[in-house]
């Protein structure tokens, strides 16, 4: 009997003999199977500033799905630790230096704007008070309303800088809500992209846009509206 007479008399595919094709047709042929795209969406970084990416599948081990977040830059404030004392408050010093020495985008009357030295993302910013206050009920009606106003100027600055489609915006206020500079109001002002994950964890699809801080706090200073 012929190749092709026997694969057809085990009711095969002559077409499909190789252990490889019926694998794959055995695949495809399951209920509900998808398969894979040609070409995967670009994620975060690769989106915004074509920056590397490093996936599970090319680490060693086995693989879980997760996109590693790469962010030495926060061992120095982990090593560290939380402030000292209240009398090395950094955003009490921040306004003392220059523009670029304190990362500073925009000043206010009583608040201003500021990269965060520790960003999750790229133009990360921090909105505060210049007195020393730590919650914000103690803030005064003029600091409440002028942070609310450098959040939303913030808001429109980062979208044209950055290209960001969401904000995570908010404050931890105290030490157990995770501030780790507590005695010291601040809001921060987070973009977001649609391919990233979760506020904070390191997790899927999430992934630091590497771009020097200074270069950032210049961009966004330059749109900031005079």
């Amino acid at each position: 009997m012929t190749e092709h007479g026997d694969a057809t008399r085990r009711g095969g595919d002559p077409a499909l003999d190789e252990p490889a094709e019926r694998a794959a047709a055995r695949r495809d042929s399951l209920p509900g199977f998808v398969p894979a795209p040609d070409q995967e969406e670009p994620l975060v970084a690769e989106h915004a500033w074509g920056a590397p990416t490093q996936m599970s599948s090319e680490l060693p081990g086995v693989p879980d799905a997760f996109q590693r977040l790469w962010t030495p830059y926060r061992m120095v404030y982990i090593q560290n630790g939380q402030m000292p004392d209240e009398h090395a408050c950094p955003f009490c010093r921040a306004p003392e230096l220059s523009d670029d020495q304190g990362l500073i985008v925009a000043r206010g009357e009583t608040c201003f704007v500021l990269l965060n030295l520790y960003p999750y993302n790229t133009g990360h910013l921090m909105v505060c008070p210049y007195r020393h206050v730590g919650m914000y009920d103690q803030a005064t009606t003029e600091e409440v309303a002028e942070m609310a106003v450098l959040t939303q100027t913030a808001m429109r600055v980062l979208s044209q800088v950055t290209r960001c489609q969401g904000f995570n915006i908010g404050m931890n206020q105290g030490r157990i809500a995770g501030a780790g500079i507590a005695d010291h109001l601040h809001q921060h002002i987070v973009p977001r992209w649609t391919l990233d994950s979760n506020f904070f964890p390191i997790i899927a699809k999430t992934k630091a846009l590497p771009i020097l801080l200074e270069d950032m706090r210049q961009d966004i200073q330059a749109a900031w509206p005079a």
